[in-house]
């Protein structure tokens, strides 16, 4: 049966892929979904408040991820931090996923920023190392990985790349484990821009390359997230042996995932929240070798990632959560911070298109009946 997007008419598919759980992890590339996080759609909370969040769904949702192999990446951006869940918020989340992924034998790593201290004027570098500090150690304190977030505080606070060399090289001291380096792009956060010290990404690459080569056993990899394929690939080719890059570029990510001759990315992806079985599937293929086997499979999801992570790219968190709604792994369209209104009607009804002409949907029945149920709403069902 037709239905009617703002688009055009559209008939959906009746059968879904069918990616049963219970596969192994890849084994050829480390692979993470970056996971949201389901609201509590029944409190009763003011926009000032701290989110209200449905931990059960929530769970759930990363029992999902890890029922098809995927590594969670726990309170990362994708969570919305700094977009409606605050410091209080992601340390709750780090420690109950932290103990779901115990639980059943889950690979999970978990964001360490700085995201308590208070916007304003900026910080001395020594509370930004502190904030930091209490973060890291929350996540050694719970046996996850952590994964060293960009901090908007530090952009603030620091007067040059040698402020960036000193405060990672004083975290990376302190951690007892390797950990992930995370670079994220001001596509992502405006805040953010500058990173390690200048606006010249080409002095920028050089800096957070020198923090690794001083600390390369302190380091397990790194997640690049700029949307820039040939900057990753360089980035990748002149990392010391032993330190992985995962790309986090989403739209980009088969090519880097595949790699070429001198190498290839590892991932730690937000797209790969929705797209999680037919990612894991398409890596396991890889794992054979199937080099285009893999491209086959994933190739075709990219049109849907650059539709999520359109310009402004920081609010693909609410395409990423309508399409968990559509899939049924919540019962409802409604996210903290009321996010669900930053992209329009017809950019949700694009990406339903886009998601359901993959077969992702485990039920197309139910995401077709969702759909028609938010046009109803918008007053635009036919």
């Amino acid at each position: 049966m037709t239905i009617h997007l703002p688009q055009g008419p559209y008939t959906p598919r009746t059968t879904p892929l069918g990616l049963a759980p219970g596969a192994a992890a890849p084994t050829s590339r480390t692979v993470f979904s970056a996971a949201h996080v389901v609201a509590d759609p029944y409190a009763d909370i003011s926009p000032d408040d701290p989110a209200a969040v449905d931990w059960e769904s929530t769970l759930a949702f990363r029992r999902h991820l890890w029922a098809h192999g995927l590594g969670v990446a726990e309170a990362m951006d994708t969570a919305q931090r700094g977009m409606g869940l605050d410091w209080a918020g992601a340390a709750e989340l780090i420690r109950r996923s932290a103990a779901e992924a115990k639980a059943v034998g889950g690979a999970i790593a978990c964001g360490v920023g700085t995201d308590q201290l208070p916007d304003g004027p900026a910080p001395a570098l020594a509370e930004v190392t502190a904030a930091y500090e209490e973060q890291l150690a929350l996540a050694e304190e719970n046996g996850v990985q952590p994964i060293l977030m960009a901090s908007r505080a530090l952009v603030r606070a620091a007067r040059g790349p040698e402020d960036y060399l000193a405060t990672y090289a004083h975290l990376l001291r302190q951690a007892s484990e390797p950990v992930i380096l995370h670079w994220l792009g001001p596509m992502f956060d405006p805040a953010l821009a500058g990173y390690w010290g200048s606006t010249d990404l080409d002095e920028a690459t050089d800096t957070f390359l020198k923090v690794i080569a001083e600390h390369p056993d302190k380091v397990d990899g790194i997640k690049i997230s700029l949307l820039d394929a040939a900057r990753e690939i360089d980035v990748r080719r002149r990392l010391p042996g032993g330190v992985r890059c995962y790309t986090g570029d989403d739209f980009n990510y088969p090519a880097l995932i595949a790699g070429d001759e001198r190498g290839f990315s590892h991932a730690l992806l937000g797209i790969f929240d929705p797209l999680g079985p037919l990612a894991a599937h398409a890596v396991r293929v890889l794992d054979t070798g199937d080099v285009d086997g893999f491209r086959a499979l994933l190739d075709p999801t990219v049109e849907l990632s650059r539709h999520l992570f359109r310009p402004p790219t920081r609010f693909y968190k609410t395409g990423v959560v309508f399409l968990a709604w559509l899939s049924g792994h919540q019962d409802h369209f409604t996210m903290v911070g009321g996010l669900q209104s930053a992209r329009s009607l017809p950019h949700l009804a694009k990406a339903y298109e886009l998601a359901d002409g993959l077969g992702l949907f485990p039920d197309p029945d139910l995401a077709e009946h969702r759909m028609r149920s938010l046009l109803a709403v918008h007053g635009g069902a036919r």
